[in-house]
């Protein structure tokens, strides 16, 4: 599994490597409380299966996985190209809705299920220089690579790992007891509620890594070089949905509808994100952890943090779809680069697997997840240390 075995990284510039190779043997310092029920043998078997239903679904992958994601991306383009056409004669009220609507779908299905996925490399296998994980961008204001440091190299290294995991919070707001609490921090839900809707632009000013540049982990260089691709990806993202639509869109007196469409596709594309995310990392039953909790661990028990950090969401196809099966954050977690139409296959396997050595598997409603997760962001406002979610 590529997250997990690179050396370690250095974050002063030049090329970025992946951080913390995992032991071959051996336990962590301290193991999570909700695995200290397990013995080193145990959690090593527990990888063992694991990495037997990767293998399996590697072995499986081919024609009816690229048929998959080609179909994926044809709708996505599909909706597109409708939505901003609808956008064009928005004066109409119908043709407004409509065209919003469409363009707000193809939004969330390019970041989710496209996106997000390919940039994970889940489609390289295929050896198309169009679906691929170095060449993608996405309709999404962070520059790819940017996000695939942050993201791919980081966050699914660490995940919840307390002062290495910056996704805890992103920097911004107080989501774990662990975390020192400052008077800033009563504006956790004011915070959450601004960051929703502008999601993407929070990530692009997370990726830039500004803590580490202050404390001295980012150089200089690096940091102007991440910042002159935010401004190139910012300026092709701002001149496709509010310069050259709505000035298409002008020749029929819609220009100022169409910007406002473009504005309530992109936040309404901005929210559904952030609520996926926050639903998969941080509601009721969700472990963090701390650095002596992954000093010496396992492959093993790696995959245990995964499952015990993280929460799925129940529903239909559909909403499974539209979060680019990141309702499934658990096997995400667990095998970030297999393909996503593959994760509901695996799903109650992981489960059972979970259920045979004790370890508790969150799965619950969007509403359910949704409310849970934002209960914390008012919980961990105040000052003192409050029972773990």
């Amino acid at each position: 599994m590529s997250v997990i075995s690179a050396s370690k990284a250095t974050s002063t510039g030049g090329a970025r490597t992946r951080p913390g190779a995992l032991a071959e043997s051996g336990s962590p310092t301290v193991r999570p409380p909700a695995a200290a029920h397990l013995s080193d043998e145990q959690v090593a078997e527990l990888g063992r299966e694991l990495d037997a239903i990767r293998d399996e679904i590697l072995a499986k992958r081919g024609a009816s996985d690229a048929a998959y994601i080609r179909r994926m991306i044809k709708i996505q383009r599909g909706l597109e190209i409708s939505g901003r056409a609808a956008l064009l004669v928005s004066k109409n009220k119908a043709a407004w809705v409509a065209g919003t609507t469409l363009l707000s779908l193809a939004k969330i299905l390019e970041n989710m299920e496209l996106g997000h996925n390919i940039l994970h490399g889940q489609w390289d296998w295929m050896r198309d220089p169009d679906i691929h994980s170095t060449t993608w961008e996405w309709d999404f204001v962070t520059p790819a690579r940017s996000w695939q440091h942050t993201h791919n190299d980081l966050h699914h290294r660490w995940t919840n790992v307390v002062g290495k995991d910056n996704d805890v919070g992103y920097n911004l707001l107080r989501m774990d007891e662990n975390q020192p609490w400052t008077p800033m921090n009563l504006g956790n839900p004011v915070y959450n509620a601004i960051l929703a809707p502008i999601f993407e632009w929070g990530i692009a000013i997370y990726d830039l890594e500004l803590t580490e540049y202050k404390e001295g982990k980012k150089s200089k260089e690096a940091l102007l070089k991440d910042l002159k691709a935010l401004g190139r990806k910012a300026l092709t993202q701002f001149t496709k949905d509010y310069a050259a639509t709505p000035a298409v869109a002008m020749l029929t007196g819609s220009g100022r509808q169409a910007l406002y469409g473009t504005l309530t596709a992109n936040a309404v594309r901005n929210v559904w994100a952030h609520a996926v995310i926050f639903c998969g990392h941080f509601p009721e039953g969700t472990d963090t952890f701390t650095e002596e909790m992954v000093e010496g661990e396992t492959r093993g028990d790696w995959y245990v943090r995964q499952m015990i950090g993280s929460a799925n969401i129940s529903g239909s196809k559909f909403m499974h779809l539209m979060t680019g099966n990141l309702s499934h954050q658990i096997e995400h977690h667990l095998f970030p680069d297999l393909p996503s139409n593959r994760y509901g296959e695996v799903a109650p396997r992981v489960r059972e697997i979970c259920q045979r050595y004790g370890l508790k598997y969150t799965t619950g409603p969007l509403l359910k997840q949704v409310g849970s997760s934002w209960a914390k962001v008012f919980k961990l406002a105040l000052p003192g240390k409050t029972a773990k979610a």
